[in-house]
C-alpha cells in the first residue's frame, strides 16, 4: 500500500509547485503589464536605457531659457528613431486667440481658413499644429508666434522646417510646392524686397506673417535674439524708440515683430543675415488688397476645361494663382480692421479667396463655387 501513497505525496507536490507558478505569473501581470517577458529578458538581457533628451534638465519648451547642444540632441533622437526622420519635413503651425471672436462672423472665418490650411497640408502629406493658447503671457498679439515655434521645434524633432502661417493668410494655390532646394543654404525664409530694406528702410520691407524657419540651432538662437526686442525684455520700451528712428515710415511706438526683423537684416550680425532668404519670386506673403479682385474666371474656368484628376503642372499654377493671400490689416476676429479698408471690403475679399481656393479641392469631388463671392452655393462639374 506504500506506492498509492508514494504517488499521493507526488502528485500533492507538482499540483503545489503549478500552482505557485500560477501565482508568480499572475503577480508578475499586475506588477508588469506589458506583453509577456522572455527567458531572455529574464536572465540574459540588460536593462534598455529608454531616456531621451527630453529626460535632459537643459531642455526646454519655453523661450525663457537658451537651448543648448540642439543640433547634436536632434541628430541623436533621430538616429534612435529612423523611422520619423524624413527629408525637408514640414510641419505648418499656426493659431489664433484662446477667447471667442467679437466679430459676429470671425470665429467661422476663423474655422474656415483652418479648414483652408488643412486642406493644403493634406494634399502635400505635411503635418499641422493649431495653437489657440498664449505659451508665454508676456508674449501676445504678433509676438505670439515666437514662444510657439520654439515649442513646435522641441516637440517635432523629425521636423526639417516649420511653415509659420497667419490665421488670417490664405493657401490659395493649393498646387504649389515651396522650393525647399533654394534654401538649403539658408535657415529662415521671408516674403520681401531687398530695395525696400536696405535703401528704403521701411518697416513694411518684409512680412513676418508668414515664413518658413528650419529646425536648428541657430533658428533656436535667432528666436532669443528676435524674443529679445519683444515684451520679455527689460529693454521693450527703448526697442521701439531705435526701431521708430531706424525706420522712418514706422508710425506706432512699440516694438513690434516685423520691424525687428527689418532690423535685424540692416544692423544685424552677419551670422543672422547670412541665412536669411528675402523670397519674392513668388507669392510667399501676398497682399490681399491687389488680389481678390483678379480671382474671377480663374480656377472657376479651368475646372471647366479639365476632367477630374487631371494633372497641372507646377509652372502653370504659379503663373495664374497667388500662393499666399494674406489679409493683413482685416483683424477678421476682432472686427477692428485698418480704417482704411472701406466697409466689408475685408470680409468680401476673404470670402472669394477662401472659395477660390476651395474649388481647387472640391473640383476633385466633382463641384465647385460657380460664384467665389458666394460660398454657400455650389454646383456639380459640368463633365
Amino acid at each position: 500500500m506504500a506506492k498509492p501513497i508514494l504517488q499521493t505525496k507526488s502528485s500533492t507536490l507538482c499540483f503545489a509547485a503549478a500552482g505557485a507558478i500560477l501565482v508568480f505569473c499572475v503577480l508578475l501581470i499586475f506588477i508588469n503589464p506589458s506583453p509577456w517577458p522572455t527567458f531572455s529578458s529574464f536572465f540574459l538581457s540588460k536593462p534598455i536605457d529608454t531616456k531621451t533628451f527630453y529626460d535632459d534638465p537643459n531642455i526646454h519648451y519655453t523661450i525663457d531659457k537658451p537651448m543648448i547642444n540642439w543640433d547634436e540632441n536632434r541628430k541623436n533622437w533621430l538616429k534612435n528613431n529612423p523611422t520619423f526622420a524624413s527629408k525637408n519635413g514640414v510641419l505648418v503651425v499656426t493659431g489664433s486667440q484662446p477667447s471667442a471672436c467679437k466679430n459676429p462672423f470671425g470665429d467661422n472665418l476663423l474655422l474656415r481658413c483652418f479648414k483652408n490650411k488643412v486642406d493644403y497640408c493634406r494634399i502635400h502629406g505635411y503635418d499641422i499644429f493649431y495653437n489657440n493658447a498664449f505659451l508665454d503671457p508676456q508674449m501676445r498679439s504678433y509676438w505670439a508666434k515666437i514662444p510657439i515655434l520654439r515649442a513646435a521645434m522641441v516637440a517635432h524633432p523629425e521636423v526639417e522646417w516649420l511653415f509659420w502661417v497667419d490665421s488670417d493668410a490664405i493657401f490659395t494655390d493649393m498646387e504649389f510646392r515651396v522650393p525647399f532646394e533654394r534654401y538649403k543654404d539658408h535657415n529662415l525664409v521671408v516674403h520681401g524686397w531687398p530695395n525696400l530694406i536696405y535703401e528704403k528702410k521701411s518697416w513694411v520691407a518684409v512680412n513676418a506673417g508668414v515664413f518658413l524657419i528650419r529646425n536648428c540651432q541657430w533658428a533656436m538662437d535667432f528666436l532669443d535674439v528676435w524674443a529679445g526686442m519683444g515684451p520679455r525684455s527689460p529693454d521693450y520700451s527703448e526697442w521701439g524708440r531705435v526701431l521708430r528712428s531706424t525706420l522712418k515710415d514706422k508710425l506706432f511706438p512699440e516694438s513690434d515683430d516685423q520691424s525687428a526683423l527689418v532690423y535685424l537684416l540692416l544692423k544685424g550680425d552677419k551670422k543672422w543675415v547670412d541665412k536669411i532668404y528675402v523670397e519674392n519670386q513668388y507669392s510667399l506673403h501676398g497682399y490681399w488688397l491687389g488680389i481678390v479682385g483678379k480671382f474671377d474666371g480663374g480656377v472657376e474656368n479651368s475646372v471647366r476645361r479639365r476632367r477630374h484628376a487631371e494633372a497641372v503642372s507646377e509652372s502653370y499654377a504659379a503663373e495664374r494663382r497667388p500662393f499666399v493671400t494674406h489679409f493683413t490689416g482685416c483683424q477678421p476676429c476682432s472686427g477692428d480692421h485698418n480704417p482704411a479698408y472701406e466697409g466689408d471690403s475685408c470680409w468680401v475679399g476673404m470670402e472669394r479667396a477662401l472659395n477660390f481656393a476651395d474649388n481647387q479641392v472640391l473640383r476633385n469631388y466633382g463641384f465647385v463655387h460657380p460664384d467665389v463671392g458666394n460660398g454657400s452655393f455650389v454646383r456639380p462639374l459640368p463633365f
